[in-house]
């Protein structure tokens, strides 16, 4: 879902937040995915409009997602996302991100950024534990003293 606009002043705001926003994004998505068992990949995508996207895979477990849609979550008031849907949303800027003097409020956005990202990976699947591989010739299934030599 692409956001809609309403004024030039909300247009000049989003112009001077959307690469910082994009910035801050990339990189708390890079240190969640370091202390993460979920591995991402980026691809540059097209379609609906030019952007790029975040392939996370964990095990046999694969995510993508739109990274401009959690650029719109960081810059605009209460933006949701509806996945798949090709409508424009009225959207209004989140004018804490920007200071006094009209500059980008640089530890509101980081929080902000922060926030959304932790949310993003809380609310990927569980991931299953490893595998646990036995030594060949280990008996499996629960001990017990069955076919065991009798003792003395």
């Amino acid at each position: 879902m692409q956001p809609r606009i309403k004024d030039q002043l909300a247009w000049q705001q989003t112009e001077l937040l959307m690469q910082p926003a994009l910035i801050r994004v990339l990189d708390n998505i890079r240190k969640k995915l370091e202390d993460s068992p979920w591995t991402g990949t980026y691809e540059s995508i097209q379609t609906p409009y030019p952007g790029y996207r975040l392939d996370l895979k964990c095990s046999t477990q694969r995510i993508s997602i739109d990274i401009w849609q959690l650029c719109y979550q960081v810059c605009f008031r209460d933006y949701s996302r509806v996945d798949g849907s090709t409508e424009a949303q009225d959207v209004e800027i989140d004018t804490q991100l920007i200071d006094e003097r009209g500059e980008i409020a640089w530890n509101v956005l980081e929080e902000k950024t922060q926030t959304i990202i932790h949310q993003l990976f809380v609310n990927l699947p569980a991931t299953p534990p490893p595998p646990t591989h036995l030594p060949t010739g280990f008996p499996t299934g629960n001990p017990t003293s069955e076919g065991l030599p009798a003792e003395d």
